[in-house]
């Protein structure tokens, strides 16, 4: 038997398993952090040991190619720190993957919206950066409100 709960001043149905994760959503902003943050620090710390090959490869000056693996792990980090209470960080972590977003579609991926890689987009399309993209814009509008 499925027991229901009035919620007295809204008068909605809740079943027990809604209860379950009304609890838990004051902690759902870590799933958001964790996924972004993985993301790019795992992208960020694996540029800087071919960091000349990077800039090569994206016809960048070794300079910026050094700001964006910085962008990178440093903005993943903030945006796990923020989590623990500090809003400006949140907000700073998720904005410096904004211009490294923009510059990955502009850059390699604008051609094409698919992720799938093909032979003539072996480094696929652009869906997987526009999303992370996104998602960083909502956390420096939201910030730890998300």
């Amino acid at each position: 038997m499925t027991q229901h709960v009035i919620d007295a001043p809204t008068g909605d149905t809740k079943l027990g398993i809604g209860r379950v994760f009304e609890g838990l959503a004051p902690h759902g902003h870590w799933l958001l952090r964790i996924a972004l943050a993985s993301v790019f620090i795992f992208h960020g710390v694996g540029k800087f040991p071919t960091l000349t090959q990077f800039a090569e490869m994206m016809n960048l000056p070794v300079a910026i190619a050094l700001l964006v693996a910085l962008a990178e792990a440093v903005g993943g980090l903030l945006v796990l720190a923020g989590g623990l209470g500090r809003d400006w960080m949140t907000r700073l972590g998720a904005a410096m993957f904004v211009p490294v977003m923009v510059g990955a579609v502009a850059m390699v991926h604008w051609p094409r919206w698919s992720f799938v890689p093909t032979g003539e987009f072996p480094m696929g399309g652009m869906e997987f950066q526009v999303i992370l993209m996104l998602v960083s814009l909502y956390l420096v509008v939201k910030g730890n409100k998300a």
